[in-house]
């Protein structure tokens, strides 16, 4: 605990008994101003008194403060609080920085799981629009052959048609041939006309 030491004071000097007997006695009224006098000249003094007082006190305070802030055991002390404010300083930043890592971890774990979804929805996107391009190429290659099987079909009609056609033209112009033949032969088989004309 501080302790202040403070000078001693000289005490105040007042007049004499004789020089207060050789003073000429006055009437009330002068009585009454000179003891207004003394009691203001006391007052000022008292309060001179007072402000040095307080000057002085705090003279020995700021001069003890100082003595205190110079010792070791206060640099010590000082020296403590400051390494015991870094070190605090540095673990708050230390979990501060670790809590930091583990958000960002979390973010980018979310991140990544987000961005495996939306591939594998983008994945299953494509490999339906694959499917429904495929369907549509095989639809159409089916339509195609299909298409081509029935013009081979027609194709092998009008083909076998037409071959019928020259088929039967062919019997018919056999059997028109048979019949010149036939007809042919009974004309050979006839006896023969002579016509004569006579003369006038």
């Amino acid at each position: 605990m501080a302790t202040f030491i403070l000078q001693k004071e000289e005490p105040f000097t007042f007049l004499s008994q004789e020089a207060q007997e050789s003073i000429p006695i006055e009437n009330p009224l002068q009585k009454k101003e000179k003891s207004e006098c003394h009691w203001r000249q006391k007052e000022v003094e008292l309060r001179l008194l007072e402000e040095e007082t307080t000057k002085r006190v705090e003279q020995a305070i700021r001069k003890q403060v100082e003595d205190s802030l110079n010792s070791e055991e206060i640099k010590h002390e000082i020296q403590r609080r400051i390494d015991e404010g870094r070190k605090r300083i540095h673990e708050e930043v230390v979990a501060q920085i670790e809590k930091e890592k583990v958000s960002a971890l979390v973010e980018a774990q979310r991140r990544a799981e987000r961005e495996k979804k939306e591939r594998e929805e983008l994945e299953k996107k494509l490999e339906e629009e694959r499917n429904k391009a495929e369907e549509a190429q095989m639809k159409v290659a089916m339509e195609q052959q299909q298409k081509e099987l029935e013009r081979y079909q027609e194709l092998e009609r009008l083909q076998k048609e037409r071959e019928e056609a020259m088929k039967q033209k062919q019997m018919e112009e056999q059997q028109q041939k048979q019949n010149q033949i036939k007809l042919l032969g009974k004309n050979k088989s006839r006896p023969k006309l002579s016509f004569s004309f006579g003369m006038k």
